[in-house]
């Protein structure tokens, strides 16, 4: 019989940084073999893009962009979809709702967290990031692989229900609750926003 573990409380830090997971075209949209009616996922991250802009706090997106074959071949091998994430190609773009301004940095990765192989790590160090706020697609891939990687760089991690999607929504339930139960706080987008109030 399994038991639940006490889960302690972590806190936001005073400079909190938002990573924007794969909300590209490819992901974000329902013409894409990849995508799904994104609509209400857009409008939460644009809400939360705003208020870190009007906050001067560190905003990162990620896309996955491949420039050549070889670039994660046993994954584009398992998900083939994944072949239209070309450089170049439209389905690389950051979607356009989220209005990205050039100094919100653009971390291309290969595989499914934002972290792996990646510069993020760095820019948030230069960033003086002391926490974390997860967003994007999909929750039970990149989503979920960025969060326990940020908890890995030792960040405290925040999730906000409403700023995540998922094709499968069985998926994604079982996600936000393992990541709640091990990795990330879960929430709700009107209480991170009063945190951040």
């Amino acid at each position: 019989m399994s038991k639940d573990l006490p889960i302690g409380d972590i806190a936001l830090g005073k400079r909190p940084a938002l990573i924007v997971v794969d909300m590209s075209e490819g992901f974000a949209r329902a013409q894409s073999p990849l995508g799904g009616d994104f609509t209400n996922v857009i409008a939460a991250n644009k809400t939360l893009v705003n208020v870190f802009r009007q906050k001067q706090l560190p905003i990162f997106f990620t896309s996955v962009v491949y420039h050549e074959a070889k670039q994660a071949s046993v994954f584009r091998q398992r998900l083939p979809d994944l072949n239209i994430l070309q450089a170049g190609s439209k389905w690389v773009e950051i979607a356009h709702e989220l209005g990205r301004k050039s100094n919100e940095p653009i971390i291309e990765k290969l595989g499914p967290s934002g972290f792996f192989e990646t510069s993020l790590a760095n820019g948030l160090r230069q960033a003086n990031a002391d926490s974390l706020v997860v967003t994007g697609l999909t929750t039970s891939g990149c989503v979920r692989a960025t969060v326990v990687d940020g908890l890995q760089h030792n960040y405290p991690v925040f999730v906000p229900i409403e700023a995540c999607g998922d094709r499968n929504l069985a998926a994604q339930q079982a996600n936000f609750h393992d990541m709640n139960a091990k990795y990330a706080q879960v929430l709700k987008l009107e209480t991170l926003l009063a945190l951040l109030a």
